[in-house]
């Protein structure tokens, strides 16, 4: 957080090398500074278990990364931000995101087969800027330092979600990595806004 990131992702998805245990999220939520978001990544969940680990960990928005239907997009939205995430593979049809507007964003995330986020890939960054008429976007899939600029002056997002683009190793921070993306975010994010001014 020092670094300048405004929200911290927890995965809850087991055979994923950057899962963590609630217990653990729980250690690192309770000495986060004020006003950090605190998001909770879960893989077809069912939204009454979401629920209570979100409620018990003080989670600010749950990112549901799985086959997760509408109607419980629908139903959780009740109580926190949602944030439905899509492999964007050869399948995605921009319009599936209409079926899911109560979700507060759509994370466009790299496809590949078999998983669920983490997948180094890169997302299509003309669709993904395509799909802001249907809401926020937070892209994700691939992004790092030496990528992230191109990422938000072709794909013009709301947010970028980063986990692979700066490890040293899978699960495993780089501080370095961190703090180049960072800095460039920052550059990038002046630019796009200067344009849009024009």
């Amino acid at each position: 957080m020092d670094l300048g990131a405004d929200a911290l992702g927890f995965n809850f998805y087991p055979p994923s090398p950057r899962s963590v245990s609630p217990q653990r999220a729980w250690e690192i939520i309770r000495r986060l500074p004020p006003l950090v978001g605190v998001v909770g990544v879960f893989v077809d969940w069912s939204a009454e278990v979401v629920t209570a680990l979100a409620r018990a960990l003080h989670l600010g928005a749950v990112q549901l990364h799985g086959a997760e239907k509408a109607e419980q997009v629908r139903a959780l939205s009740k109580q926190f931000s949602v944030i439905k995430a899509f492999g964007v593979g050869p399948d995605f049809h921009v319009a599936t995101l209409a079926r899911y507007g109560a979700a507060s964003a759509f994370l466009l995330d790299g496809f590949r087969e078999g998983l669920h986020g983490g997948t180094g890939q890169t997302a299509d960054w003309h669709l993904a800027r395509q799909a802001s008429r249907h809401g926020r976007v937070i892209l994700a899939g691939g992004i790092r330092p030496d990528n992230v600029a191109q990422a938000i002056a072709e794909a013009r997002p709301f947010a970028v979600d980063v986990a692979s683009g700066v490890e040293s190793r899978p699960g495993k921070k780089s501080p370095s990595a961190m703090r180049a993306l960072l800095r460039t975010v920052e550059v990038a994010n002046r630019i796009a806004e200067r344009e849009e001014v024009r």
